[in-house]
């Protein structure tokens, strides 16, 4: 069945969950087209020209996406930018290259050099890189289009997919994505699950040609040109998905989930104020975790005061007696900012990132917490630091906040010290967790189970080791969550792992009686938790 034939079906992993029957589009590599070049001046500008026409096109998907995807966008901008870089390439055309063939020529040995990198961060931007290449050649041979074209409803087929060409593809009419390499991990995966975009990856090789497709998100599987028996199959299991989804989002109106005779607090994952427009977050218990990387890219530059303000007011308005804990800015890693973030880091997952980063840059820093400050005088908001590995880190991040407390009261700004918590997500911090004097913990278990496997979570050819049920990653989480519960201080989830109802059984064992899921996830969360608790087993 796998040699091109009608029917052939193909085995992945899952990394969204949901149902796609549609047309099947492959989305491959741009194939060269002739093009006809003109003087060194003409090419010079026709390049300039495209690189205007690609840079514009990223800065409005950064605005729309927003959080960690306008993060990962910005890298092109970034390289856009770089004069150094972009001489090279005019210097060629200077010798009498054409455009496209110098831009080609220079971006496909940076593609190669990335993809060479000993460091995993470096090889995974390679795609990001052949994006770049492939847009500014397509606005040269005179595309000016802003999307791929790709019909509503489409299962779109790809080697890999960047998330830039994933947030260009409308998934308003439904369509799925599978993808031959890819990791459940990935940035693009994670973009999936937030939207409700089914998704299957490593799928193998796989034959280009097919009118149709069905893909099931959850049996991790892709029927190409499917036959009457296999729709059918096909549409039973979408049926009994689609029942399921429903009688979840039954449950989100009845009183609080509960396990055990506990009851069980679901909060819920947002990247931007707009996030609290979907459907079901009115129904979840507050919000455990705001990322505020998404004001980093906004208008291409570092947000001042008011605009931060704005921001976090808005979404403590919206969630008035409820808790709402945000994050203070989660920057490097993978999530390079210009003129924040350092640069030509070895290991940037190790490096100079959340808290670090924040400590480092006290003036950046200061700005955020000087707005947090003055919204906590109108809600209920809890902050949290990122990427802390010691007690001396939170007791520095703390006295700075007190200080900036203290100053605009002193100036007649209206202003309070809101509840200090971290992220566990450093293994040090989990085996070390007594040491720290915070009011909460929020468990950020994608990292946590990255710095614990060795793995990179952007790396597909490790997807199979990155397993969030590890024993040794359950063994922190349990132990973190144990000294909460020992202590009376609060211990949440916030990772991928709380939106995973596979999971669920085991973060609830482990004694976590908090969870914080993307919004597109919760009525599935409440639903398994009430499974669970009429002696079902989900876990």
């Amino acid at each position: 069945m796998r040699n091109g034939v009608a029917g052939a079906a193909y085995r992945g992993r899952t990394a969204s969950i949901g149902f796609a029957h549609g047309p099947f589009v492959r989305v491959d590599q741009l194939e060269s087209a002739q093009r006809a070049a003109g003087s060194l001046v003409d090419e010079a500008l026709a390049l300039r020209s495209a690189i205007d026409t690609a840079s514009q096109q990223i800065v409005d998907l950064a605005a729309i996406a927003g959080g960690e995807a306008a993060q990962i966008l910005e890298f092109q901008v970034a390289l856009l930018d770089d004069e150094d870089f972009m001489a090279v390439i005019f210097a060629a055309i200077g010798e009498g290259a054409a455009a496209d063939a110098a831009w080609r020529s220079e971006l496909d040995k940076q593609i190669a050099d990335y993809g060479a990198a000993p460091d995993e961060y470096l090889r995974a931007r390679s795609s990001d890189l052949a994006d770049l290449r492939d847009r500014v050649i397509r606005a040269l041979q005179g595309d000016q289009r802003a999307t791929l074209g790709i019909p509503s409803g489409a299962i779109v087929c790809a080697d890999d997919l960047p998330p830039s060409q994933f947030l260009e593809i409308d998934w308003s009419g439904g369509g799925g994505l599978a993808l031959l390499q890819g990791s459940p991990t990935s940035h693009v995966a994670m973009l999936a699950r937030a939207r409700g975009v089914p998704m299957v990856v490593q799928l193998g090789t796989i034959p280009a040609a097919g009118a149709t497709a069905l893909l099931d998100g959850e049996g991790a599987t892709l029927e190409l040109d499917p036959c009457a028996e296999q729709i059918g199959s096909f549409e039973t299991r979408r049926e009994v998905h689609c029942k399921s989804r429903a009688a979840a989002r039954a449950i989100l109106r009845r009183p609080a989930a509960s396990w055990r005779g506990e009851r069980i607090k679901l909060f819920i994952n947002i990247q931007r104020v707009e996030d609290l427009d979907h459907a079901d977050a009115q129904y979840a218990d507050g919000i455990g975790l705001m990322r505020t990387e998404f004001l980093l890219t906004n208008n291409g530059g570092l947000p001042d005061e008011e605009t931060q303000f704005q921001a976090y007011d808005a979404v403590l308005r919206w969630a008035g007696q409820r808790p709402v804990t945000i994050r203070t800015f989660d920057a490097g890693g993978d999530k390079p900012v210009s003129g924040f973030t350092p640069g030509g880091e070895a290991n940037p997952f190790l490096g100079v990132r959340g808290l670090r980063l924040c400590l480092a840059r006290p003036e950046i820093f200061a700005v955020q917490l000087r707005a947090l400050a003055r919204a906590a005088v109108h809600g209920n908001l809890k902050v949290m630091f990122p990427m802390v590995t010691s007690a001396d880190e939170l007791e520095v991040g703390r006295k700075l906040f007190v200080q900036v407390v203290a100053e605009l009261q002193a100036n007649g700004v209206a202003a309070a010290l809101p509840e200090l918590g971290i992220m566990v997500e450093v293994p040090a911090a989990a085996l070390a967790i007594p040491s720290f004097k915070a009011s909460f913990f929020s468990i950020g278990s994608n990292d946590l189970a990255q710095y614990v496997l060795a793995c990179d979570r952007s790396n597909g050819a490790l997807a199979g080791l990155l397993d969030p049920l590890h024993p040794a990653v359950v063994e922190l989480i349990k132990r973190t969550a144990e000294h909460g519960q020992r202590t009376g201080i609060s211990v949440s989830l916030c990772g991928d792992m709380a939106s995973d109802p596979r999971c669920t059984s085991t973060l609830l064992n482990c004694g976590l009686r908090e969870l914080s899921v993307n919004p597109s996830t919760l009525a599935q969360i409440k639903q398994t938790v009430d499974g669970l608790s009429n002696g079902g087993n989900h876990g």
